[in-house]
């Protein structure tokens, strides 16, 4: 996600979510800009969106029929200010900056959990409690594996990274050491 799409995109994103609060709408329009970020990423829909003979009434005309009922009259309001101000592509970092407002008014924090196997049901949830109560805020956890961590975590919470991995570890110990490494990691290099 570029920077620049990122700045063009928040004036929209600051728009419409006090829209929503106006119109007491979050979740509505958090489901709309969803499903309009997904449909403009999908690559055939980028291509045809992107394409500078595609007529913008045309485009306007794939987004409200891909779309159905799922847009409602401000949301095809929306579909036809992005196309004709040649911002259609910006829907996912429209969205993004979206959920981050929506998270932040209602305090969710998001929080990444990497570990070098899955994650069991209990520990997971485990863990979200946890750091319910050391973030004092409601947490929304998504895990992914990561082989390359070699056992241990690393949690990303905003601006927070806990590196409990001992592929992190190692490398602290190979930094300490002094230890150059062409690796992301120094375990290789030990």
């Amino acid at each position: 996600m570029a920077a620049d799409a990122i700045t063009i995109a928040r004036p929209y994103a600051e728009a419409l979510f006090q829209r929503a609060l106006e119109t007491d709408s979050l979740a509505a329009w958090s489901e709309k800009l969803a499903f309009l970020a997904a449909v403009v990423s999908e690559p055939r829909a980028r291509a045809f969106l992107s394409h500078p003979a595609v007529e913008g009434d045309q485009k306007v005309a794939l987004l409200e029929q891909v779309a159905g009922e799922r847009l409602d009259e401000e949301g095809r309001n929306l579909v036809r200010l992005l196309v004709a101000n040649g911002r259609v592509a910006l829907l996912p970092e429209i969205d993004l900056l979206f959920q981050r407002m929506r998270q932040e008014r209602e305090g969710v924090l998001e929080v990444e959990v990497a570990t070098a196997y899955a994650l069991e049901p209990g520990l997971e949830q485990a863990l979200r409690e946890a750091l319910e109560r050391k973030l004092e805020r409601k947490v929304e956890l998504s895990a992914t594996e990561d082989p390359e961590l070699i056992g241990g975590a690393r949690i990303r919470a905003g601006d927070l990274v806990i590196d409990a991995s001992v592929a992190g570890q190692l490398a602290r110990l190979a930094n300490e050491l002094g230890i150059q490494t062409g690796k992301r990691h120094a375990t290789q290099s030990l």
